[in-house]
């Protein structure tokens, strides 16, 4: 009887002969080789193999005997039966026949690739990978193997390693017979990955399910440092449809620590060593790569039908991408429901550590440090989990933990993936968490503020509030969304809404750019040393490239999460005061006794002074519609006091590449001050839109300072004089043909705004995530 398979012989519909892993291998070099995907050539020793390997030694009943009277909640009991049956099988030696089947299946590689190449040796369960059952991570893999010797011992390692603990434990709990699941193991060529990167990537978000981007994660040397979550990798997107239509663009980039790198062995077969600085401060892969890595995704995804999980590695030695494993994604891909529930923290205490967020949730409870499995003693369910890192072994205590808190790891590594799987929050990659965090004091864990995860100190005050994901019944007046963070793009894309009516630029200038426009362009002239240090090393040595890169990323995330809607984008709306917050920005910024009232919005972006800096905003979005494709984009420009102010600025952007009606070009303008209303029919004739901002226009229509308590009195919205400025606007824009919105917070607050909106035949109304839902119900009432 034949116990070896070669990959061309088989394919994703013999799970049950050779196990998830390998079906996949095999489908995939059988049936996506000339699509562009390469994989690694190898044989796969089958179930059978396996079968007759314990009937051959003898070990059936024993076997039964031992996992008889197994207690799975009882973790001696569970180790010792676990360690007891691992020992029966290292113990016994492989039948004859099945030793000869894999010397021969090995011959064969080696007269394809030389007679030094050398070995992955993976286990691959019946039961693994499959989209009801993830049991992976749950049995052992070899790497670098050399010799038939060593490849033997190696299978047979496999072939015990189906007992380990971990493994006993997850198909106890998942309903398995501990001996109704087989194991193959798969033989193939070893990709270096120890001599250049590797990494996992996603055919969806992994936090939000969110479908149309690809996730590639990766970092120095073989993958299981990313896996296991002992480095923070960088981590790349790419948007699907636009790759799709030809747009061949990295969307975000993140540059993980990458504080070590498992290379391969002397005394054993890998080791970790200190990734140099020099390699830490780049990305491990090129652009180029994470594109070629995001087609092979999608090809594969398209094959297979289905959101997945593809593990990729390059090899040193030729310098190739590989994939080496391909499986359904198994939890984000399932995370959409009729409900989105959104947590809001409303006061904290100080902030202890911050990482990557995972699950965006919040949870409190006693923090418990535990630096290895084993030092538990003391944990209690509901307690959080403060640890180094984790492996699959620390499963079973993740699932009585109300949060997880490591010092390593991204957002694909062990503790982030079984964090999803549990439906708990888990900030990762903090670096200090273990330190930071005290034994046994109360803390918050939140991942509900973007893509940053934060400790606090103390139970916290949040609160969780479900929003409907789908309306069934769409309004005739547009209901937008008001956005700025692109860390919670994704997840509000599942909110019922026509698009966005207002993304704020100067949130990605705050939060993602963090460094002044022109201080990124002249550091030289930042006279605060502290300040002018950390702009250098920011921007190292090219301002203009970090500014534009860091704002198109920002934006694009927030166009890519709502395309093909519309994400109409205001050009940066900080007032003087708020650009000198910025990193640098003292240095050019003048001190005004009124910035509300000073030098911003049109005016800035018109005068000499800042030329520079508008370059650089105006080539960002020129980056997002053209080179990403994300033609969605409509811009929009704040506070045009006069006509040839107007006039000026949108000359300047045709001559930085941004001229309306090209390419689709569709610009906007904020309608916020009494001289766009009182000439709303000469606004028209430059703009294609008017969006209403009823903050600035409340305010400078009533005379009164919307930042002042001391007359916040006579800070009314729902004014009649207000509400005659809006009627005026919302006309003169019908009168002209051109679009009609208000992005202010008028509509959020006050339903009776929307009313008067739906009345007057408004054509978009912009508000917050948090209000959506309720003024989408109000407006459709309105339109009766």
């Amino acid at each position: 009887m034949s116990y070896v398979r070669a990959f061309d012989e088989v394919g994703i519909d013999d799970i049950s002969l050779v196990g998830g892993k390998n079906a996949s291998l095999g489908e995939m070099y059988r049936r996506l080789r000339d699509r562009g995907i390469r994989v690694p050539d190898g044989f796969a020793v089958t179930a059978d193999g396996y079968r007759h390997f314990l009937r051959a030694a003898g070990l059936d009943a024993a076997l039964e005997a031992n996992f008889a009277a197994l207690d799975v909640d009882d973790r001696d009991d569970l180790a010792e039966r676990a360690g007891r049956a691992r020992g029966l099988l290292l113990a016994a030696e492989l039948p004859r026949d099945l030793v000869e089947q894999i010397t021969a299946g090995y011959q064969v590689l080696q007269r394809e690739y030389g007679p030094e190449v050398t070995l992955a040796v993976r286990s691959s369960a019946t039961a693994e990978d499959l989209p009801d059952a993830s049991f992976a991570g749950q049995h052992e893999s070899f790497l670098h193997i050399e010799g038939e010797e060593a490849l033997h011992d190696a299978v047979r390692r496999c072939f015990a390693s189906i007992f380990t603990d971990r493994a006993v434990d997850y198909r106890a709990r998942h309903g398995y017979d501990q001996l109704s699941v087989a194991l193959s193991v798969g033989v193939m060529k070893m990709v270096r990955s120890d001599l250049a990167c590797s990494g996992v990537s996603f055919t969806l978000d992994t936090e939000s399910g969110f479908r149309d981007v690809v996730l590639v994660t990766g970092s120095y040397g073989l993958g299981e440092n990313v896996v296991q979550g002992l480095v923070e990798p960088d981590e790349f997107y790419v948007h699907k449809p636009t790759y799709a239509a030809g747009h061949r663009a990295v969307l975000s980039r993140r540059l993980g620590g990458k504080a070590v790198r498992m290379v391969r062995g002397e005394a054993e077969p890998v080791r970790n060593e200190p990734t140099p600085p020099a390699d830490r401060d780049r990305f491990c892969v090129t652009d180029e790569e994470v594109l070629e890595l995001a087609g092979a995704a999608m090809t594969i995804e398209s094959h297979y039908g289905t959101p997945m999980d593809i593990e990729w590695a390059k090899d040193g030695t030729d310098g190739l991408l590989y994939v080496v494993q391909a499986r359904p994604e198994t939890v984000a891909a399932r995370r959409r429901s009729a409900t989105t529930t959104h947590y809001v923290v409303e006061t904290h205490g100080d902030l202890l550590a911050t990482g990557r967020a995972v699950g965006a949730r919040v949870a409190a409870g006693r923090a418990r440090i535990v630096h290895g499995v084993g030092e538990d003693a003391e944990f209690a369910p509901g307690d959080v989990l403060v640890a180094p890192s984790t492996s699959p072994d620390w499963e079973p205590l993740m699932k009585i933990a109300s949060a997880v808190v490591t010092d390593h790891g991204g957002r694909t590594c062990h503790a982030a993936i079984v964090a999803r799987e549990l439906g708990i929050p888990a900030v990762v990659g903090t670096g200090d968490a273990t330190s930071a965090i005290a034994d046994g004091e109360k803390v918050t864990v939140s991942c509900a503020e973007g893509d940053d995860g934060r400790v606090y100190r103390g139970l916290a005050d949040f609160h969780a509030r479900e929003t409907a994901a789908e309306v069934t019944t769409r309004p005739r007046t547009k209901v937008m969304l008001n956005l700025g963070n692109p860390g919670i793009a994704f997840e509000s894309s599942f909110l019922p809404s026509d698009g966005v009516g207002l993304a704020r630029m100067e949130f990605i200038l705050a939060e993602h750019v963090r460094v002044h426009p022109l201080a990124a362009l002249h550091p030289e002239r930042v006279t605060d040393a502290g300040q002018r240090a950390e702009v250098e090393r920011l921007v190292s040595g090219d301002g203009a490239a970090y500014v534009i890169e860091r704002l198109a990323e920002g934006i694009g995330t927030i166009a890519a999460a709502f395309h093909p809607k519309p994400v109409v984008v205001r050009l940066s709306d900080f007032k003087t005061n708020e650009y000198a917050a910025l990193l640098g920005g003292a240095a050019f910024e003048p001190a005004e006794a009124n910035p509300m009232l000073g030098f911003r919005g049109a005016a800035r972006y018109a005068h000499p002074a800042y030329t520079e800096g508008f370059a650089l905003e105006c080539a960002a979005l020129r980056r997002v519609r053209e080179e990403m494709g994300l033609e969605n984009v409509v811009v929009m420009v704040p506070f045009v006091r006069r006509l040839d102010e107007a006039d000026r600025v949108l000359a300047r952007m045709a001559e930085l590449g941004l001229r309306r009606g090209e390419h689709g070009l569709k610009v906007y303008a904020m309608c916020e001050i009494p001289s766009n209303v009182v000439l709303v029919d000469e606004f028209a004739e430059r703009f294609d839109g008017f969006s209403i901002g009823s903050n600035d226009l409340t305010q400078l229509t009533l005379g009164v300072d919307r930042d002042s308590e001391l007359v916040a009195f006579d800070y009314d919205e729902r004014d009649p004089a207000v509400e005659k400025m809006i009627a005026l606007a919302v006309e003169g824009c019908r009168r002209h043909g051109i679009h009609s919105g208000i992005c202010g917070q008028a509509p959020s607050d006050h339903p009776e705004v929307v009313r008067t909106l739906v009345g007057l035949g408004i054509d978009a109304i912009s508000v917050t995530p948090d209000s959506i839902l309720a003024v989408t119900q109000t407006v459709l009432a309105a339109e009766g």
